[in-house]
């Protein structure tokens, strides 16, 4: 019962900074438009954000897992809380600087790089084994609707209040995902620290001892770059080609229904072979890709990206529910950080060369041999004995699961 209500309270101050994530994505743009920056300063913003998520992301997986990490999450969600609030305070009082808005960008992204290790070294911590599956998919779901919703709200409060009113509800978002944080009772075991290296190396050593989940890094890599091209080049194609701005936003609510299909399939979809399900159906994914170059119709696109963030999205539950089970709770942190490592490094790369390959090869080539990349990724994980063996950990609920206050909670 006080392990689900720590999910429950955890999740809803997730939401609530989810949501207002979104709110700050459209108030920056609009703030550096308005404020006579062009994409330039956005693109040096960004890459501020980019620059921090990869020199901290390491550092916050090993801190995740020396302290409790709920600890970690709350001087995270101090630190964006204030960096927001920065952020309002500039373009509230007329102040533009570009060097003070990429060091408030670095900061937040940094100290996010801290919070979702620790994230991930908390989550298996606030319900028993057989509920992990429905949590992340409920996670997944309240996240990836979290995603459609801020922009909307943030797009019509920027609009009718200025950027400062965006960063402001940001920022309050971060107090309430600190306020959860602050509250939550569940405790983790931590053992003795070792130096910072050396903790980082265990790390990686406990990824080496799994083979499904060192080569599904690798695949993961090599998806990401592909992936990257692919978001930059299928925005241009919907611009041009398939109806401008509207169908640009009819496509990104299409990946969102999916994505919401997706995590609702996973709270009841609970095969004993979770891991092999996910590669499963991430090779859905190519025809999300492949529709833009043919038929390249709205319609056929606005499909392919329903079926294929469907197939993501459970992917992820499934990729994220194999780790909670298969790794100790006291190497999760450092773990997740490796994760999420390779996601910001290969995604960069990836819009990086977007361009110089569209205009040498052109876009259909390009999304075609990327739409082959994304198959072959995923396609070449059931190579590995351990993708295909992996099995969910049977455990025999307890009376106290069996709680119809567990099942609420968890969606089952």
């Amino acid at each position: 019962m006080r392990r689900i209500s720590d999910f429950r309270l955890l999740v809803s101050g997730l939401t609530l900074s989810w949501v207002g994530n979104g709110f700050q994505t459209v108030a920056l743009a609009v703030a550096v438009v308005k404020a006579g920056g062009g994409p330039g300063d956005l693109g040096l913003v960004m890459a501020a954000s980019i620059v921090a998520r990869l020199a901290c992301t390491l550092f916050g997986g090993v801190w995740a897992d020396r302290l409790q990490p709920q600890r970690v999450m709350v001087v995270s969600d101090l630190i964006r809380m204030l960096a927001a609030a920065g952020m309002a305070v500039m373009f509230f009082s007329g102040g533009y600087h570009l060097a003070l808005l990429c060091a408030l960008a670095a900061i937040s992204t940094g100290a996010a790089s801290f919070f979702d290790p620790a994230f991930g070294a908390l989550r298996p911590l606030l319900v028993p084994v057989e509920k992990r599956q429905s949590a992340n998919a409920t996670i997944s779901m309240l996240q990836t609707g979290s995603q459609v919703a801020g922009p909307a709200l943030g797009g019509v409060t920027v609009a009718a209040f200025g950027a400062s009113a965006g960063f402001t509800v940001n920022a309050l978002s971060f107090l309430a995902s600190m306020i959860a944080a602050l509250l939550l009772r569940v405790r983790a075991e931590r053992g003795p620290r070792a130096s910072m290296l050396s903790e980082l190396g265990d790390g990686w050593r406990e990824i080496r001892k799994r083979d499904w989940l060192m080569f599904g890094l690798f695949g993961a890599t090599v998806y990401h770059i592909a992936n990257g091209i692919i978001l930059v080049l299928v925005q241009i194609v919907a611009i041009e080609r398939l109806g401008g701005p509207s169908a640009a936003g009819f496509i990104a609510a299409a990946e969102g229904l999916g994505g919401l299909i997706g995590a609702a399939i996973a709270l009841r979809f609970k095969p004993r072979r979770l891991l092999r399900a996910g590669w499963l159906t991430l090779l859905l994914m190519p025809l999300w890709a492949l529709a833009y170059v043919w038929p390249a119709e709205l319609i056929a696109v606005i499909a392919g990206a329903i079926v294929g963030y469907a197939g993501l999205i459970f992917f992820d539950v499934a990729w994220e529910t194999a780790i909670q089970d298969q790794v100790p709770q006291r190497m999760l942190g450092r773990v997740s950080s490796w994760d999420y490592l390779t996601s910001f490094i290969a995604m960069p790369i990836g819009n990086v060369l977007a361009g110089p390959l569209s205009a040498k090869y052109g876009t259909s080539p390009v999304l075609t041999a990327c739409a082959a990349v994304l198959f072959l990724s995923a396609a070449a994980q059931f190579l590995v004995p351990g993708t295909r063996r992996l099995t969910r950990p049977q455990v025999s609920p307890t009376p106290a699961t069996r709680s119809p206050e567990l099942a609420e909670a968890t969606g089952s």
